[in-house]
């Protein structure tokens, strides 16, 4: 069975694909672009999921282009809710390229994060698949988490430090009067400094 695998990173990338491999399943991964603030970390993920794609014989699908501008629009004066347009963008384009290239199902990484909502991406994943015909494959990959950190450094991967949209990349960085600053708890959909 060929499932396609959004993939945020090359380091939530190393547990799914081995987890996957296992099950028997045949796994090609689709990197997302539009939503990754500045460009510069946009290259810096891609070339690292690339270097580790390449590694472990592991194919990858670069989207093209890089329409941060789209991504924006979609997100202004929704804020509250921009994890969950996020989600739906990402798991919509993996499902169109599954179905363009005849996959039986798609998945994504974002189930490997311990800071996603896994609710959320669930009933997302589901509703774009019945809307696309692609089948959503679930599964839990947080149990691998210390794996995947694990085998990132050891490997020296680059370790992003915050989700990838400039919201989490302020909230990542961003001191401000009576804030907690740099390393403050963020909500439970947002990224930490641990994130591989």
């Amino acid at each position: 069975m060929k499932l396609l695998l959004h993939t945020c990173c090359g380091p939530c990338s190393i547990h799914p694909v081995q987890e996957l491999r296992k099950a028997g399943l045949e796994v090609m991964g689709y990197f997302y672009r539009h939503n990754i603030h500045p460009y510069t970390e946009c290259l810096r993920r891609q070339e690292t999921l690339q270097a580790y794609a390449d590694e472990c014989g592991f194919k990858v699908i670069v989207q093209e282009g890089y329409d941060v501008e789209g991504f924006l629009r979609d997100i202004v004066f929704r804020e509250a809710d921009r994890c969950r347009i996020c989600y739906h963008r990402r798991l919509t384009a993996t499902a169109l390229v599954a179905k363009k290239g005849k996959f039986d199902c798609f998945s994504s990484t974002l189930l490997y994060s311990k800071f996603q909502n896994h609710a959320a991406i669930r009933e997302i994943g589901e509703a774009v698949a019945a809307a696309t015909g692609v089948s959503f494959h679930y599964h839990d990959f947080r149990e691998g988490w210390k794996i995947g950190v694990t085998e990132s450094k050891r490997l020296g991967m680059y370790r992003q430090q915050y989700c990838g949209c400039i919201y989490s990349e302020k909230e990542r960085y961003y001191k401000s009067k009576g804030s907690r600053g740099r390393g403050a708890k963020v909500s439970s959909e947002k990224q930490s400094p641990e994130k591989p």
